[in-house]
């Protein structure tokens, strides 16, 4: 199947003050060197000129939907229309905009449950300018839960893992306050966590067995009650039980030794029990190519793993962009890889269902 016959990749914009216009841009202007699959904008596409025209970038822009995106793709970067009620300053929030940034989303899973998109990119989001006109959801993961939630009628756990060359981690709980974790961190929350994400690598990744290591919540994994009772009283028998299930876990592992190259030669992916035990070693080891991966979801979503960072938009420094699109470039070249990994397995499953 070529670029051409394959359906593209929904590509939201994000706030369209940040960053996220910048990266887009960049991407498309080395799609041959960097050999990226076809991906439609969705977004406004007056704005993403402009953005093109402060950069001095030469792109040319048209107006597409998902039928025409990938036959345009090697000459114009193809924008499905959503405009911006207010005007559009690059570095300046404005949540009048909100309606257009939530849109691009609600689009962009729309597109993809209807096979019309082959997954979901986004660009980063402002929480607190969404916030601000009324926006009811933690973030960009809980919104897509609900939206995958609606359109299969059942509750969906979201996953979030950060995934690059040299880890992938998965946050049990994520956007809370530290001192709310123990509280939040329930046996079931990690099981199905567990679950859902050897589920996903191997539906998704092709891992026909992922090996987890689960870490402890508390230093040295409790150390025998010693330094904190939850990791024996709690995580220790989540362990047992998916053992017992036949997924290859391990744990709980002293976070603090999970890390290193030796280490991480022995698992898949590590899930760990708050936001930052996970993304610190993620971020250390990939900051500029790791991807954030939603497990759990009806369809396939990737983000870039940075923010809108606003004080750089729109702005040149020795004649290119600051904004460097590398987490977006692999956030788009890992939907494509578990789009086709993903169609690959539901042929094959048919293929053998009629033989």
């Amino acid at each position: 199947m070529t670029d051409e016959t394959r359906a593209p990749l929904a590509l939201t914009m994000g706030d369209p003050a940040g960053i996220g216009l910048d990266v887009t841009l960049e991407a498309w202007t080395r799609r041959d060197a960097l050999g990226l699959a076809p991906f439609l904008f969705i977004g406004d596409p007056a704005v993403l000129a402009e953005r093109a025209r402060l950069l001095g970038l030469d792109v040319s822009i048209t107006e597409a939907d998902h039928r025409s995106a990938a036959g345009l793709f090697a000459t114009s970067l193809p924008v499905l229309p959503i405009a911006c009620p207010a005007p559009v300053i690059a570095g300046r929030a404005d949540s009048a905009n909100a309606p257009a940034v939530i849109g691009a989303i609600q689009t962009a899973v729309q597109m993809t449950l209807a096979s019309q998109t082959a997954a979901v990119v986004t660009n980063p989001i402002a929480k607190s300018v969404l916030y601000a006109a009324g926006f009811r959801f933690p973030g960009h993961t809980e919104f897509l839960a609900e939206l995958g939630s609606v359109a299969r009628n059942k509750p969906l756990l979201p996953i979030m893992m950060l995934a690059g060359p040299k880890l992938r981690a998965v946050p049990v709980t994520i956007h809370i306050p530290l001192k709310n974790v123990p509280g939040l961190l329930t046996a079931d929350l990690i099981y199905r966590t567990a679950v859902i994400t050897a589920a996903d690598l191997k539906a998704r990744f092709g891992i026909a067995a992922p090996r987890l290591a689960i870490a402890g919540l508390n230093p040295h994994a409790g150390e025998s009650g010693a330094l904190g009772l939850e990791d024996d009283a709690i995580i220790r028998p989540v362990v047992e039980r998916l053992q017992a299930e036949g997924i290859d876990a391990v744990g709980p592992l002293p976070a603090d030794t999970m890390f290193h190259d030796r280490a991480r030669a022995t698992y898949d992916v590590a899930l760990c029990m708050y936001h930052d035990q996970a993304l610190i070693p993620a971020k250390a080891l990939g900051f500029d190519d790791s991807v954030n991966v939603t497990l759990g979801l009806p369809f396939i979503r990737t983000s870039p793993d940075h923010g809108t960072a606003f004080g750089i938009a729109g702005q040149r420094l020795d004649g290119r962009t600051i904004a460097r699109a590398d987490s977006l470039v692999a956030a788009l070249r890992m939907a494509r890889e578990l789009a086709d990994t993903e169609r690959s397995d539901i042929e094959n499953a048919g293929i053998e269902s009629a033989s």
